[in-house]
């Protein structure tokens, strides 16, 4: 694929949103073929939706549109003209940019500076003063804001997703290829950012291509679909004349509606997890979460809904045992608890966290050797607690990866290599998978999965709910919150601020108090 000398990356820049059109293109690693004879057309000023469940081949069919990958078969088409797109920095001079579903950005590092750290023109010496004055006029005309001076440590999920897109308006990119962009954000938020970039789709001055598995977000936002199945083309076509159901039916095969979970009404008084009076720090010194109590019992989920930064993520740190509280106490069954991993055992309390890769797997370990670290050095996994049984390692990583539904090649996989959702199988395998569950701890289970995987995780949460478990739900997606929980609770500023039953939930409220009113 070549650009005609005639025509600079500079000349296509400066001009409208260039058309995208992708034409039979394959990708093969080894003999698996990833993306199979896809044909795509983005036009200038659209907003186009790819659709596809995990391993459908949609990440691997952007990456080449990206230059991570080189197509194996195919051709790249940049206003009808084969273009040669070897990396990142060929796509941003054909003005295409991209917000991936993991975060790319430098944790050590400000907002600031990672922000100038995807310019390709960053200068090696910088003058701070002159680019603080262009960044505050940039996040000032931006639909939401972050403090210049914050680490990327001290974000939210939340922040960081509007990062990585503040990130691209920032380059000014013609073309923009959204991964999930919306999976850690609330309803308002999805519709603040996908409205502004609507507005710059339908003003001509951009086009997008967005990944997603939220229908809601793809009726609103898009004008187009694509779908992929299995890595192959599954049907295309305007979302003003799809349904729902027709675009999950070519998603998944088969006619599929959507299915409320099915919940049963578990009657118990039984206190499983008592919260009084609890405060913890953020990891800059300040406050996170002042003065939560909180009470679940038996058979009961409560969700807890909230803007992404109001000290959710602090919250289930301290009972997930990855953060000390302040001051307060918690109390599980009765008894004092400090979420050693020895209490976590006793009480069983198990966790389904947020960002599942990087806080609940090791990448280079195995899926068997995952699925293990609960239970690695007690029978029949271990002899006196010391001697590894490993074939009793790798039959019980058999028999979860079925049950579960886990698609890995084998049980040695490195869990890193597997897609998003099978990650998160892999973890609620290995924490709902003991005999007896007591507590169950749930943080935005479902970020950056897609629609199959989200239901397969609804309903494993509400099965456990259904045995007598006592779950706490985290999420910033509050469709979520509302299709699951028995209780709502809003989370601001680290302090509790509503409470209602589901079937009272008022939605004004909820959205009010969410904002902070």
């Amino acid at each position: 694929m070549t650009v005609p000398a005639s025509v600079s990356a500079d000349t296509l820049r400066s001009h409208l949103p260039p058309e995208l059109e992708l034409v039979n293109v394959s990708k093969k690693f080894g003999n698996f073929i990833a993306v199979d004879n896809v044909s795509l057309k983005v036009a200038p000023g659209t907003f186009h939706a790819l659709l596809g469940e995990n391993g459908a081949g949609k990440s691997t069919l952007v990456k080449c549109i990206m230059g991570f990958h080189a197509a194996t078969h195919g051709d790249i088409l940049i206003n009808k003209q084969s273009r040669d797109i070897n990396s990142p920095r060929d796509a941003y001079h054909y003005g295409i940019g991209m917000v991936y579903q993991h975060f790319t950005v430098v944790p050590a590092m400000t907002v600031a500076e990672n922000l100038l750290l995807v310019r390709p023109d960053t200068p090696n010496v910088i003058n701070w003063k002159e680019e603080y004055a262009k960044l505050e006029e940039f996040m000032a005309s931006s639909p939401f804001k972050i403090d210049l001076n914050l680490p990327i440590s001290q974000l939210a999920a939340g922040q960081k997703q509007k990062l990585e897109i503040l990130k691209q308006l920032y380059l000014k990119s013609k073309i923009l290829i959204l991964d999930e962009p919306t999976s850690v954000l609330t309803p308002q938020e999805a519709d603040e950012v996908l409205g502004l970039l609507r507005e710059e789709v339908t003003a001509g001055r951009l086009s997008v291509l967005m990944i997603s598995h939220k229908f809601r977000e793809i009726t609103t936002f898009a004008d187009h679909v694509t779908v992929l199945r299995k890595g192959k083309f599954a049907g295309t076509g305007s979302t003003k004349e799809l349904s729902v159901t027709d675009m999950a039916a070519m998603m998944l095969g088969e006619a599929k509606e959507a299915r409320q979970v099915a919940k049963t009404k578990v009657d118990s008084d039984q206190i499983v997890l008592d919260v009084r009076n609890l405060h913890a720090d953020r990891d800059n010194g300040l406050e996170a979460i002042t003065g939560i109590n909180l009470q679940i019992k038996s058979g009961e989920i409560v969700g807890i809904a909230g803007v992404s930064g109001n000290g959710q993520r602090e919250l289930v740190e301290v009972l997930s045992g990855q953060r000390i509280a302040t001051s307060g106490d918690v109390f599980v069954n009765g008894d004092r608890y400090k979420a050693t991993r020895k209490e976590m055992y006793s009480h069983q309390v198990f966790s389904l966290p947020e960002e599942p890769l990087r806080n609940a797997c090791v990448p280079h370990m195995s899926v068997a050797e995952n699925l293990a670290l609960r239970t690695f050095d007690r029978p029949p996994q271990a002899k006196g607690g010391v001697l590894l049984l490993f074939k009793a390692i790798r039959d019980t990583a058999k028999n979860l990866i079925k049950v579960f539904s886990i698609k890995t090649p084998s049980a040695d996989t490195p869990v890193g290599n597997l897609s998003g959702g099978n990650v998160q199988r892999t973890v609620l395998a290995r924490e709902l998978s003991a005999e007896k569950i007591k507590l169950l701890i749930v943080a935005n289970p479902v970020f950056g999965l897609d629609f199959a995987a989200v239901e397969y995780i609804h309903n494993q949460i509400v099965e456990a709910r259904n045995r007598g478990v006592a779950v706490l739900l985290v999420s910033e997606d509050l469709d979520e919150i509302l299709t699951l929980s028995d209780r709502i609770l809003v989370m601001s500023e680290g302090k509790l601020v509503y409470e209602s039953t589901s079937a009272e939930a008022d939605l004004a409220a909820i959205g009010q108090k969410m904002a902070g009113h």
